[in-house]
């Protein structure tokens, strides 16, 4: 696996040094905002693709070879870093064709406006998370509805897709895989990236986690967040995965990885089933907890 070297200055100067040609909206405060945006080098992680995100918040750039795709924008302070990072690869803000959104929550969407702005790029998304794009604010079956950062800047075009729709850039398609119940416009990504003859297919699940805000029920309601959440782990864990991503990079253990010497690649594994697991037993906890209101 190949790392990308900045020097520490660089790492100092990202905040202060962003391209003042890049239109950055205003900061988003929450509690675990400055932590989550942290700096984070940026990294091949097989292939075609690479982690351009912020220390907590996932950003992954696809390299089509004639164009690229993002995948999440983190918040809007996140951007200097990731168009740094992007840079720092060699690319340039204005190669990314389409970008891609696991779910309109500010920790993932805050960011795209900005990025869309700088670069010129299709948004696509699910019609319930293209609507949320749109307006900026979460609808009321979002169960994080009337949280802290419940808005973010808006997006001003979007295209809403299919549940199954194909992103194809230069002949590269990255699959859109429906996967409600965090929010109802959850999205997982699933392409195949190669070096030479050792092709994997790599899956950025989207979160999976039963979190809420207020008095939300995931039990409730004819087709409950619940039925769409097990619904998605089982799709997520039956899916043809060789490399397990997500939009929070603790879910991959990635900085774990990133301290693995081994020769092998450390981020092949098969993490979605691992993950899906994980996440339907939060499910029933929370469930549970639900029951004892």
């Amino acid at each position: 696996m190949r790392k990308i070297k900045r020097s520490a200055l660089l790492l100092v100067c990202l905040a202060a040094c962003a391209d003042p040609s890049i239109d950055i909206d205003a900061a988003i405060e929450c509690d675990s905002c400055e932590k989550w945006n942290k700096a984070q080098e940026a990294f091949q992680i097989f292939g075609n693709t690479y982690f351009v995100g912020v220390a907590g918040l996932s950003s992954i750039l696809i390299d089509s070879g004639d164009g690229l795709i993002l995948l999440d924008g983190g918040l809007p302070q996140s951007v200097p870093l990731i168009v740094d990072n992007i840079e720092s690869l060699g690319f340039s803000i204005d190669e990314i064709k389409v970008i891609g959104l696991s779910h309109a929550h500010f920790d993932h969407a805050g960011g795209i406006a900005a990025l869309q702005r700088a670069s010129g790029a299709r948004v696509v998304a699910r019609a319930t998370a293209a609507v949320t794009l749109r307006n900026g604010n979460l609808l009321p079956d979002d169960p994080q509805y009337g949280a802290t950062g419940s808005k973010f800047p808006a997006v001003e075009s979007v295209e809403t897709v299919s549940d199954h729709y194909v992103i194809q850039v230069d002949g590269l398609g990255v699959q859109l895989i429906a996967t409600p119940g965090h929010t109802l416009g959850g999205t997982s990504f699933s392409w195949e990236s190669c070096e030479e003859d050792d092709c994997r297919r790599i899956v950025y699940v989207d979160s999976l986690s039963a979190a809420s805000a207020g008095v939300f029920r995931f039990s409730s309601g004819p087709t409950s967040a619940a039925d769409m959440l097990r619904w998605s782990t089982s799709m997520v864990a039956g899916l043809d995965c060789d490399i397990f991503l997500a939009p929070h990079p603790f879910n991959f253990h990635m900085q774990q990885k990133l301290r693995n010497d081994f020769l092998r690649n450390p981020f092949i594994d098969s993490g979605c089933e691992d993950y899906a697991s994980y996440a339907l037993e939060g499910l029933e906890e929370r469930l549970l907890q639900e029951m004892r209101r």
